[in-house]
């Protein structure tokens, strides 16, 4: 790390975490011409399949951010899985509801891709768009005023300590996450599950691929194990709860777990990889937002695995909190629009813990909940409907905005971007249009999905605005026009 570089040339935003979190923010943020500084502990990016579950509206960002056809060439969806008794297979079961693609959301999933492949398709993304991590470097200190952050960084193997500045700071750095200490943000929740869980990755050549293997308990008050097959690899992630080590865990420890909690002897798990145990809490930040720097991902929100919605719903903090930054940085939009971001995900994130403590308790199965399309900004204090008289369910402002193939366009294709889309659907464009930066626009036919009118996307997928056209379509476009002046639009270029 060339410490006195970046003093003498202060980044728009530091990020500390080098996580899906971390990673997605600066992919979004380097894509908007924004200078961000991202930095991590460890000397190399995480190495475990922890969070192996995309769902459909991650993947969704994925293809915005440009990495989709790599996460889906390098996963695959989830097995069918097999329950196991007294060493014998007892039958299959669907995981996971089965949900076909449709024209409005061809993603489906979960898609399974170890984290640490993951992460390494979001560094290889950030490399080809100019940025990257330094890596071996550990924040110690946090210091704001109103103009910057100040941070201390030193090397983590030791070395001179070295005071990096940036106009904002993100923490994305985990569940025990030293921003977060350093501001004093407390953090409310629960245990989950007093019974500690072990996680690992292990290779076992006489295990069949074919399916998610499950080991239920055996007699009550037993727990349960499971080993599923991580597409493209050599490689099982084994779960097994309770699994109580004393120390530090070893591959002799994870070896003795197999053979307590299935059928397969010590002896044929052939490698360990990596290995973690942890007790299942649910915890929220008191606050996303303090200052000049913001939490995000775990840092913000701790999620019991269930449901696989911890790394989901960090890359949707992400996502939401890139656009603003730089749109606040980069085209002076007013310091207030960045407000939004703890008013939008707070909730969110809330509503997400909620879910995966339900479905680790058995209180609610997996279902369309945990696919996140359903997520929406229609409580924001930025989303606008003009529109009246709608039907129950339709697509309103602050909803997630559909994919669609219509006269030849595919929507996503016109979203994908940094920009926001306005989309005419069975209607003209209005001649005047909100000096909005890098505004896209395009008109269609009748789509069943939108219904008639105007909608305004924006950069991160949500519908901020909508209104009608015909003979509203004026009226709308003045509406519009407004709504911008007091979101997204500095003073200066108010119409």
């Amino acid at each position: 790390m060339n410490q006195w570089r970046y003093e003498e040339e202060p980044s728009d935003v530091l990020i500390v975490g080098a996580g899906p979190t971390g990673l997605v923010l600066a992919c979004d943020l380097a894509r908007r011409g924004v200078r961000a500084l991202v930095v991590e502990r460890s000397p190399e990016l995480f190495t475990g399949s922890r969070g192996k579950g995309v769902q459909p509206r991650t993947l969704e960002v994925f293809d915005d951010l440009g990495v989709v056809e790599e996460v889906l060439r390098r996963g695959g969806p989830a097995p069918i899985g097999m329950t196991w008794r007294g060493g014998s297979r007892a039958g299959e079961y669907r995981m996971f509801e089965d949900v076909e693609p449709t024209e409005d959301a061809p993603y489906t999933g979960p898609w399974l891709l170890p984290q640490w492949r993951t992460q390494r398709i979001l560094l290889d993304r950030l490399r080809e768009l100019g940025g990257d991590v330094v890596f071996g470097v550990e924040l110690t200190g946090l210091t704001q005023n109103a103009e910057c952050v100040t941070a201390t960084l030193i090397p983590a193997g030791g070395g001179s300590p070295a005071a990096v500045r940036a106009q904002y700071a993100v923490a994305a750095d985990g569940g025990r996450s030293t921003v977060r200490r350093l501001l004093g943000v407390k953090m409310t929740g629960e245990r989950v599950d007093p019974a500690p869980m072990l996680v690992a990755d292990v290779v076992i050549p006489t295990l069949d691929r074919d399916n998610w293997h499950i080991f239920p308990p055996a007699a009550a008050g037993r727990g349960f194990a499971a080993l599923c097959p991580l597409p493209h690899t050599r490689e099982f992630q084994f779960v097994a709860q309770p699994a109580s080590v004393d120390g530090e865990i070893t591959a002799e420890d994870v070896r003795a777990l197999v053979a307590e909690f299935t059928h397969i002897p010590a002896a044929e798990v052939a490698e360990v990889l990596w290995a973690s145990d942890f007790t299942v809490n649910a915890a929220l930040a008191d606050r996303f937002r303090d200052g000049r720097v913001f939490l995000a991902g775990d840092a913000a929100h701790i999620h019991s695995p269930a449901g696989g919605q911890g790394l989901n719903t960090s890359v949707q903090d992400a996502y939401n909190l890139g656009w603003k930054l730089a749109a606040v940085l980069r085209d002076t939009a007013p310091e207030a629009l960045l407000d939004t971001y703890e008013e939008e995900r707070l909730p969110n994130a809330a509503a997400m813990l909620g879910l995966s403590t339900r479905i680790h308790r058995g209180e609610q199965e997996r279902g369309a909940a945990t696919r996140q399309l359903g997520l929406d900004q229609r409580g924001s204090s930025l989303t606008r409907e003009m529109r009246t008289g709608l039907a129950e369910g339709a697509l309103t402002a602050g909803d997630r905005a559909p994919d669609g193939n219509r006269d030849g366009l595919r929507l996503f294709d016109l979203y994908r971007g940094p920009h926001f889309t306005l989309l005419a659907v069975d209607t003209p464009l209005p001649e005047r249009l909100p000096p909005i930066p890098g505004l896209r626009t395009a008109r269609t036919g009748a789509y069943e999905a939108y219904g008639r009118g105007l909608f305004l996307v924006r950069p991160d997928g949500y519908i901020a605005w909508a209104g009608p056209g015909g003979d509203a379509l004026e009226a709308s476009a003045d509406d519009l026009r407004a709504w911008a002046s007091r979101s997204v639009l500095p003073a200066q270029r108010h119409p």
